[in-house]
């Protein structure tokens, strides 16, 4: 079972590229964030011959989530509890026996905002939900744009770019605090070492080929689950194009 996560910032801007991916990778599931449309502009239409069924949530202009699924979604939730903005960030399906968490984490704006202690928050909520409504035996996996890297290896300038929203100490303990209920990151079962990132900034002239990127979007399996892992990879060609989005594709190979 291939799936794969990818924050689109925009969808309508990327269908071309989404088309010619999904054709040429074939995933099971492809969970997307950041669609920046709503509900009732979401171009469903556009997709309808790619052989997935699709449910998604958005808001105009910004956040906003999709799963696409070669095989039937069951078992959907469209909103994280407790979510105090109730914003377009969560949904929640199962495919096959995979529970699938798709999430868009807050950015968080600036570390003494209101942004960046709802981001914080919004860690401590997916914990609650996590303990609330599963068992970490089960084969649950949570992926998306979760906008924390993990250590220094996850960004090119560990030094300079410390205190950052992304790479702060807050951040990583908030990542850490919902990954002790059961996560595993498994990129790191492949690739250990630095320099593997899914987010190349567009205001860094040339930054995906000078590889000066960030290691923000995340697949974390349940240990049972990833026990099954064969593969983990990032596509950084995909990156390479025309009107890509800031990010890439990122895809575990499940044997299911």
């Amino acid at each position: 079972m291939k799936i794969t996560t990818y924050n689109a910032n925009s969808i309508r801007s990327r269908i071309e590229i989404l088309l010619r991916w999904l054709e040429a990778n074939r995933p099971d599931v492809l969970c997307v964030q950041e669609t920046k449309v709503q509900d009732d502009q979401f171009p469903l239409e556009a997709f309808s011959g790619s052989g997935y069924e699709i449910i998604f949530r958005g808001q105009k202009k910004y956040n906003g989530v999709a799963i696409f699924s070669r095989r039937p979604l069951t078992e959907i939730e469209w909103q994280l509890p407790d979510d105090p903005l109730v914003q377009a960030r969560f949904l929640k399906a199962k495919a096959g026996k995979v529970v699938i968490v798709n999430t868009y984490i807050p950015q968080g704006q600036e570390r003494d905002s209101e942004k960046f202690q709802y981001k914080l928050e919004y860690f401590r909520l997916l914990k609650d939900y996590f303990k609330s409504r599963f068992d970490p035996k089960e084969k649950i996996l949570w992926c998306g744009d979760l906008n924390v890297a993990r250590e220094a290896i996850d960004v090119h300038d560990p030094k300079g770019l410390w205190g950052h929203v992304c790479y702060c100490k807050p951040v990583q303990d908030a990542l850490e605090d919902v990954m002790k209920w059961g996560f595993v990151d498994v990129f790191r079962l492949f690739h250990q070492g630095p320099g593997h990132y899914t987010f190349w900034d567009y205001r860094v002239h040339n930054s995906p080929n000078l590889n000066i990127g960030w290691r923000l979007d995340y697949l974390m399996a349940t240990d049972s689950l990833a026990k099954t892992c064969s593969d983990c990879s990032i596509d950084v060609e995909a990156r390479m194009g025309e009107k890509t989005s800031d990010h890439t594709f990122l895809t575990a190979q499940f044997d299911l």
